[in-house]
């Protein structure tokens, strides 16, 4: 039975499958936007695993136990050199996120064409999934203090260990510093780093560097201008992908002026090994783990119902998301803190 209070007293409903439903359609047109919001990174650079439980565990294995010299000569008659590798099992576990949006039936009758109700009211929860996903990787991964291993920009005096001149400084050397940095980590991992996250204003920051443009300027046409682009960084740093943290989110309470902030450290950047798709053995910084077992959760781990609000004359649109974001091994990722000023 579902109970709903009102000013007169308690109404009890018998729920029916019409009045309670995960919304297939809905559910896709949620997905469709998930997939195509660009600006948004969470879903993009750690490989995305569905799980069929809400929390379980899953293995880690040591990569220096890969590493390791162990084959020796083998005399006749005499065994070949043992070995073995070790294993870690750490657990996971997927919250459920909720957020609603109810649409009035006085809403309804002066709408022109009632499903764009329908589609609005869904992707403006779908909306805040996506903001909630991103603000979750944040936390998790792009921030200070997130990963163990990090270097420092300094914008005055000659740097020290740890630590390099901002990018927007006009001596800076940006190519040379990816570089320096992407050959220790391949010797302190024994795997290369593929991905290279970007604030927004260090992305910014780097179209506009001088070195940059000066070596890329050269490869194109002459008297053509310099056009620093994600493909062009990669090619010069030799990663295989860069993406950009370009969402922002509102930190002001509704009734007051909006006050936009972009989500993650603007001025930062991560430098992380991140498997194309998830699987045994396969080396990766962090795994996203969504929660499909979910009764009609979509691969993200969505779920988009409707169903009828009568006491308060409403079709009620609700997103639910069941998900996680696991930084399962800390030494493939390099955090570069205060890139620039």
């Amino acid at each position: 039975m579902l109970n709903v209070a009102q000013a007169s007293g308690v109404v009890r409903k018998t729920i029916t499958p019409s009045d309670v439903h995960v919304n297939r359609p809905l559910t896709n047109i949620s997905l469709a936007m998930m997939q195509s919001a660009s600006m948004f990174v969470s879903d993009r650079i750690f490989p995305r695993v569905p799980v069929m439980k809400q929390s379980d565990l899953y293995i880690v294995y040591p990569h220096g136990d890969w590493n390791r010299d162990e084959m020796k000569k083998r005399a006749p008659s005499t065994e070949t050199a043992g070995g073995g590798y070790n294993i870690e099992m750490q657990p996971y576990y997927c919250p459920v996120w909720g957020v609603h949006r109810d649409v009035d039936d006085q809403l309804r009758a002066n709408a022109d064409e009632p499903i764009n109700v329908d589609r609005e009211a869904t992707m403006w929860v779908t909306q805040k999934g996506l903001i909630r996903r991103e603000v979750e990787f944040a936390a998790k991964y792009f921030t200070p203090g997130a990963w163990t291993n990090y270097v420092q920009g300094v914008g005055t005096g000659t740097p020290g260990a740890g630590e390099f001149l901002q990018w927007n400084d006009a001596a800076s050397e940006p190519v040379k510093d990816i570089k320096r940095w992407r050959d220790q980590f391949l010797l302190r991992n024994g795997v290369p780093a593929n991905v290279l996250l970007l604030g927004h204003e260090t992305y910014t920051a780097l179209t506009e560097n001088d070195a940059i443009i000066d070596r890329i300027k050269y490869g194109q046409t002459p008297g053509a201008p310099a056009m620093v682009n994600r493909q062009a960084l990669a090619a010069l740093f030799e990663i295989d992908r860069i993406e950009v943290m370009s969402a922002i989110v509102n930190t002001a309470p509704e009734g007051v002026p909006h006050s936009n902030a972009f989500i993650g450290t603007s001025k930062g950047a991560l430098l992380v090994h991140a498997a194309p798709t998830p699987g045994l053995m396969t080396p990766s910084a962090g795994y996203s783990f969504v929660w499909a077992g979910y009764a009609g959760a979509g691969e993200y781990g969505q779920r988009v119902s409707s169903f009828r609000m009568d006491p308060i004359r409403s079709d009620r649109f609700e997103l639910e998301l069941a998900f996680t974001h696991e930084k399962v091994a800390d030494d493939l990722g390099l955090f570069i803190e205060d890139a620039i000023a």
